[in-house]
């Protein structure tokens, strides 16, 4: 009978990271180039009994891969990534890699994120433009052209399948390990004046919501159940002549 509770219990703690998980993947709907969080769950086996009791782990966030859809903008400093690259730039406390490709230039001529942080290029170096030059295009190789004068290339870099990724922002990762630059630009590459929208989809996050939430009434009313239980067969052996 304790086993059910603390099977119980085991399960609203995962349920309980799964709800808040969803709230802020529902919560970023409308951010550019948001990836999802997921959970990913295990079964602890307890042997501490004869027959082995399994108990659900809080589980891990992982940040999905999958990408958002990519809507025209209009803009010439917007670009939305083809394929499975990743924009950088130089963070506080190193590169940073993100999908959003919403650009900016700073009034030195830095060409940044709309969060203020410069872009890098293969190398890692910093690219400025003119801010009074005339118009900018960018290929899909990332290369800056303005005033028919090639400025630099925007660097491209491919994140391998099997990093682990730390959320920087709303938008930005952080890989354990290090990503490297792309140079062939046949499957990736940038599509000038476009932007990628978030990787949440409303409707199934609000759909999981709703079944998670489900499930956690429904895991809290078998705790209740299994309590009272527990209290009557204290009480019933505590009669006297039991």
């Amino acid at each position: 009978m304790q086993s059910a509770l603390y099977v119980g219990l085991s399960a609203q703690v995962a349920l309980e990271k799964r709800l808040q998980t969803i709230a802020n993947n529902v919560a970023n709907v409308n951010t550019a180039a948001f990836r999802t969080d997921v959970v990913k769950f295990e079964t602890v086996l307890s042997k501490a009994g004869a027959n082995p009791v399994a108990f659900s782990s809080p589980g891990d966030n992982i940040i999905s891969r999958e990408a958002g859809n990519i809507t025209e903008s209009g803009n010439p400093l917007d670009v939305a990534v083809v394929g499975q690259g990743w924009l950088a730039f130089a963070g506080p406390n190193g590169t940073v890699y993100t999908r959003d490709g919403r650009l900016q230039i700073a009034p030195n001529g830095d060409l940044q994120t709309v969060s203020g942080f410069p872009i890098i290029d293969a190398g890692g170096a910093q690219l400025t433009l003119d801010p009074n030059g005339g118009p900018v295009s960018i290929s899909r190789s990332g290369a800056i052209t303005q005033d028919n004068n090639e400025i630099g290339t925007i660097g491209l870099f491919n994140i391998p399948a099997d990093a682990s990724l730390d959320r920087y922002g709303n938008s930005g990762v952080v890989p354990d390990r290090p990503a490297t630059a792309i140079s062939d630009f046949t499957r990736d590459g940038f599509k000038q004046g476009y932007v990628e929208g978030s990787g949440a989809n409303p409707m199934l996050e609000l759909t999981k919501l709703m079944s998670a939430s489900r499930a956690f009434d429904s895991t809290n009313s078998m705790i209740e159940g299994t309590e009272s239980s527990l209290q009557n067969a204290i009480r019933t052996l505590g009669e006297p002549g039991k």
